[in-house]
């Protein structure tokens, strides 16, 4: 691909770059050439047939075209079946929602299920993914879930949790909602999955958390997935797993080799606007996630590309959930070329083929940071990310 002169834009401007860092990050940071994902590929020596789970599960995996398991669920799997508290680090992209899901899918259909499952995510659309995810793994075993999330109808929620059902997945606010209504019982729940927990302590939600724990008096498993680790939060996920297995399968906060990194710099008198126009016109991006800081600049974002008639929409928080889910579905489809989000959709989302991510300023931390791009090169693909730096 033509570069448009950026690399030598940005060797050219590299000290100015540092000068205006806002991030605290320094434009070094999101410089990094791709290492070819087979280098470091893990692959398992047992096959999806092989797993000790109930058969039916493992039919319903190949039918998800499952051959072996990802190293993460291949290091956790007996940890969870045999009851115990875990804590799981992985990079995105690397089934850790299977990791959890399907030794829990498993205990239900051969423990008492009258134990519930509660998994917790710190957004509605990893909710929701989550929630599709289980109703795969379970097909056909009567095994049935309800997915509890902001901006659907508080009365819908209720009259479903009077039908019977082993897993509840949701985010924090709507759950103690309906704690609080009396529509869920904590006390039934056996099991805890905190699924992005350094997010969901970094997103304010510890409170909502611990009161959670606290009412929860069965409870024998908690499991925390997570692809960062923050060193801050030590004290309290200590006060809410005890003794855990601990499964790390990645560097503590490196982004994935196989992402080919880079900086664009933004000279005095240039637009970004205009830079990401020229970029979005040529044909190598076929599938771009941009993110910007506010939902005003991604709403800005979005209507100047669709102006320029490329093929754009936009998620962010003051967007409905169907239209947030619309987006997403017209994105993963390639109706749309671009999708414009705040940090909404940096966490946990599963988009398989994105050829790039571009953050339109410069993230706020390095862990924002390989969130963002960890929507690229999922799964081994490679992938592309471009920073732009004042």
């Amino acid at each position: 691909m033509k570069r448009f002169n950026q690399e030598k834009k940005v060797k050219a401007n590299f000290n100015k770059g540092k000068k205006h860092n806002v991030s605290g990050l320094a434009p070094d940071s999101f410089i990094r050439k791709a290492v070819p994902a087979a280098i470091t590929a893990y692959r398992s020596e047992r096959l999806i047939q092989e797993l000790p789970v109930d058969g039916s599960i493992i039919s319903n995996l190949r039918k998800k075209g499952y051959e072996k398991p990802t190293e993460i669920q291949d290091k956790t799997l007996e940890a969870i079946l045999e009851g115990r508290n875990l804590i799981g680090l992985a990079q995105t992209g690397t089934g850790k929602t299977g990791a959890f899901l399907i030794p829990l899918v498993h205990n239900l259909l051969r423990k008492d299920s009258s134990g519930q499952v509660l998994v917790v995510s710190p957004t509605r659309e990893l909710a929701l993914q989550t929630d599709t995810e289980f109703r795969s793994i379970a097909f056909g075993l009567k095994l049935f879930s309800t997915c509890l999330i902001g901006g659907t109808s508080v009365r819908r929620d209720i009259d479903r949790l009077r039908k019977p059902g082993q897993i509840i997945i949701g985010t924090p606010g709507r759950i103690a909602d309906m704690v609080r209504q009396g529509a869920l019982d904590l006390g039934r729940f056996k099991v805890l999955v905190l699924d992005e927990f350094d997010r969901l302590l970094d997103m304010g939600f510890a409170p909502e958390i611990n009161r959670l724990v606290d009412g929860m008096s069965r409870r024998s498993q908690t499991i925390l997935f997570s692809a960062t680790e923050d060193r801050s939060q030590q004290k309290l996920i200590g006060e809410l797993v005890d003794n855990p297995y601990v499964v790390r399968v990645r560097p503590d906060n490196v982004s994935a080799e196989n992402i080919d990194q880079d900086i664009v710099t933004v000279r005095d008198g240039e637009k970004k606007i205009d830079i990401l126009l020229n970029m979005v016109r040529d044909d190598s991006f076929e599938k771009v996630l941009v993110f910007a800081d506010t939902k005003r600049g991604v709403s800005r974002i979005c209507r100047d590309l669709r102006r320029a008639g490329i093929s754009a929409d936009e998620i962010h928080g003051d967007k409905s959930q169907n239209y947030r889910v619309k987006a997403l579905e017209s994105f993963r489809n390639k109706k749309i070329r671009v999708l414009v989000a705040t940090d909404v959709a940096a966490r946990g989302l599963d988009i398989s083929h994105v050829s790039h991510v571009i953050n339109f300023q410069q993230p706020r931390d390095m862990e924002s940071y390989i969130h963002r791009i960890g929507r690229t090169g999922r799964a081994g693909a490679s992938g592309k990310a471009i920073t732009f730096v004042n």
